[in-house]
Parts: C-alpha cells; sequence; structure tokens
C-alpha cells in the first residue's frame, strides 16, 4: 500500500465523522501513506470545506446528527464546484439500506465499520487513480474542443465574381479568393505560374521551357 504515496502525492482527502476517535484513526491511516488529511466533525463545514477548497476525495459519515451524510451529498451535488468530487461513505457493516442509499445519491462506493486499514488504503487508492485519470480525460477532452474550435470550415455557396474571381462575404465586401480562404480555414498559400499563365505573361520563358521539355 506504500505506493499510494507515490501515485498520488498531492492528493487531498476531507474526511466528514462526529466521531473524533473515527477521524483520528482515518487521518493517521492515510497521512503515514503520504496523503494529506483535512478534517471536519459536521456536515455543515463538510460542505463549507468543500466548496472553498475541492479535495480529490471525501470520506463521508452517514448518520451524524444535524446535516447526515445524505443532505451532504445532496448539497455536494448540487454545487458545481463540488459535483465532480468522488465521494466514499463510511457505513456501519450491516446497513446495508443505507448503502444502497448512499450509492443512489451519487456516492461512489462506501467503507465499512469498524475500519480495516488495509480496506480504506485499497478503496482510496482506486478512487484516486480513476479521479486522475478522469481529469486527465477532462483536459484532454478540453484540448481537443479547442482544437475543434479553431478550425474554420467553407461550406455553403460562395459568392464569387466571373472576373476577378473575389468573394463577396457575408457583410458585402470583396476579398481576393486567397485571403478569403486563408481567413475562413487553415489552408496556407504558396505562389507559382501556371504553364497558361507563363504562356501570357513571359512568351519567351515559355517557348524556352517548351524547347527544354521536349529535349528532354
Amino acid at each position: 500500500m506504500h505506493a499510494i504515496a507515490h501515485e498520488t502525492p498531492e492528493a487531498t482527502i476531507l474526511v466528514v465523522d462526529d466521531t473524533p476517535a473515527n477521524l483520528h484513526l482515518l487521518r493517521q491511516i492515510m497521512g503515514a501513506r503520504g496523503l494529506t488529511v483535512r478534517c471536519a466533525p459536521d456536515g455543515a463545514r463538510a460542505v463549507k470545506y468543500a466548496r472553498s477548497n475541492p479535495p480529490d476525495l471525501i470520506l463521508l459519515d452517514i448518520k451524524m446528527p444535524g446535516m447526515d451524510g445524505f443532505e451532504v451529498m445532496q448539497a455536494l451535488q448540487a454545487d458545481d464546484i463540488t459535483r465532480q468530487i468522488p465521494v466514499i461513505f463510511l457505513s456501519a457493516l450491516h446497513d446495508v439500506i443505507d448503502k444502497v442509499k448512499a450509492l443512489s445519491l451519487g456516492g461512489i462506493d462506501y467503507i465499512t465499520k469498524p475500519f480495516q486499514e488495509e480496506e480504506v488504503l485499497a478503496r482510496i487508492q482506486v478512487h484516486l487513480r480513476l479521479r486522475s485519470l478522469q481529469r486527465s480525460l477532462e483536459e484532454k477532452n478540453a484540448q481537443l474542443e479547442e482544437a475543434l474550435s479553431k478550425v474554420k470550415q467553407l461550406t455553403g455557396l460562395l459568392p464569387i465574381c466571373a472576373h476577378c474571381k473575389k468573394i463577396r462575404d457575408d457583410q458585402g465586401y470583396w476579398h481576393q479568393i486567397e485571403i478569403y480562404i486563408r481567413e475562413h480555414s487553415e489552408a496556407e498559400f504558396s505562389h507559382a505560374l501556371c504553364p497558361r499563365c507563363v504562356k501570357i505573361l513571359y512568351p519567351d520563358l515559355y517557348d524556352r521551357l517548351k524547347v527544354c521539355r521536349s529535349e528532354d
């Protein structure tokens, strides 16, 4: 389990539990593995802490006086800042109904009490990895969307002058065709002369090139 410290050295866990002994034990288990642990002794402060400085993962007790774990989860899900934070519920061993409700509200997993160090670390490790992969995917998707937003495509019917070949834009202005295409696509131009234009503009050069081609 020592791998957690190397794989997620800056991971922050918010532990929410109204029992000081549980907070102390979980802080001790995770702190020994290099994880940063923040504690909230009640639901209201848990929501406040999560909003002000979102953690990488939340361990949330279900049964607490005042704002219980279910209400905390609903508050987290209702806020854009905290909605994506993975939540592992802390539940008594036999509270099956509570576990089902916790998962239906958006919890990703649960850890049973009394806590077993190996179970706590294993579940945290799995979900921190998943969170890291999710963030990486989100970043790549954002980069892809940014790249796609920069891609411009020419579609539809373009009004073009039959004589000078200028293109009319939506505001009624006329532009050189290469300028218009450059501004509305990712195309770049290099300039050259086609054989017909060489013949018209530089007939002597055209004749010499023609002789060279015939000799070849």
